[in-house]
């Protein structure tokens, strides 16, 4: 991590944890939204992204449902996370950074705020004219990009409609830490308490969203919202990520008939099916060498769903 704007330790999975051993989630660092969008656009924006990464690849489905791909460049880090963070690179689906002699993330803060300390995540919402972070933070990014933009693409499609934006705060909040975060409390959790009772919130959420889309198309009103996007990150992770390396393996999505229903309904969206990198997700997570020292990445599993994402994954 940087400290000081240095980077002084090699990366660790495990960001902070409580004196029981349970995981904590650093917080995001700049978080500044955007007033004026057609100056935005004239500086140019920039999404810097891990197809790995289920916070990045909710900017990626927000950018691709809104119309937004010409106005917001992407480029993509290696899946495989480095001693140094994320690294720009050339495995297949990974780009360069687009700014000189920047080769790793961490390189973007401190470009950023010389004395930054704290990890360097991903994603990231950059102005390419000033070379610095306009956001770090995946749940404003959606909002910047539905909300702020929206004089842009002046999109049909809204993330966030007003009517149900009670609901869906209320939705993701049910989600966020049971299963979205608590698939990391269990694979990061340092204590047999901790592993314990993050398991037990993410089955018990799993069991509720079951019977919640037995009866409902979606997650939030009769329509595609932000809500969607942050559970199907999870889902489609569940089964070729966390279920072994996270030891979530009590039942997979795949054992769920109605959660696998939704994700197929979602993955026949363009926006999901060509922002799901399956080879940079099995080989980033189980590059983590704390959860696998061998850093031998299964072959397995097949599932149905395979055949709906894009050539190459």
């Amino acid at each position: 991590m940087l400290v000081n704007g240095v980077w002084e330790r090699k990366w660790d999975p495990v960001q902070k944890q409580d004196k029981k051993g349970r995981f904590i989630r650093q917080s995001s660092a700049f978080t500044k939204r955007i007033d004026d969008p057609h100056a935005a656009l004239e500086d140019g924006l920039r999404l810097y992204v891990a197809y790995i990464c289920p916070w990045a690849t909710r900017a990626l489905i927000a950018r691709s449902l809104l119309g937004l791909e010409e106005a917001v460049s992407v480029e993509v880090v290696e899946p495989a996370l480095t001693d140094f963070g994320w690294r720009f690179g050339d495995f297949p689906g990974a780009t360069n950074s687009q700014v000189q002699s920047v080769e790793f993330v961490h390189q973007l803060y401190t470009m950023t705020d010389p004395e930054y300390t704290g990890r360097a995540t991903v994603p990231i919402l950059w102005n390419c004219k000033n070379n610095n972070i306009i956001n770090n933070e995946s749940a404003d990014i959606l909002r910047i990009f539905n909300d702020d933009l929206r004089p842009i693409h002046q999109s049909l499609v809204n993330l966030y409609p007003p009517a149900l934006q009670n609901e869906i705060d209320m939705f993701n909040d049910s989600i966020y830490n049971s299963l979205n975060n608590g698939v990391y409390q269990a694979g990061f959790a340092s204590t047999q308490q901790a592993y314990n009772e993050a398991v037990t919130a993410i089955f018990s959420r799993l069991g509720k969203l079951e019977e919640h889309f037995s009866v409902n198309q979606y997650a939030v009103g009769q329509k595609l919202t932000e809500s969607d996007i942050r559970l199907f990150v999870t889902l489609i992770r569940f089964d070729v990520a966390y279920h072994g390396l996270f030891k979530t393996n009590l039942k997979r999505i795949a054992d769920y008939p109605y959660l696998s229903g939704y994700l197929l309904r979602l993955l026949k969206l363009d926006a999901f099916a060509k922002n799901t990198r399956i080879d940079h997700i099995k080989t980033g997570y189980y590059s983590i060498k704390a959860l696998n020292p061998s850093m031998i990445v299964p072959a397995g599993p097949i599932l149905g769903w395979f055949d709906l994402l894009q050539e190459g994954v």
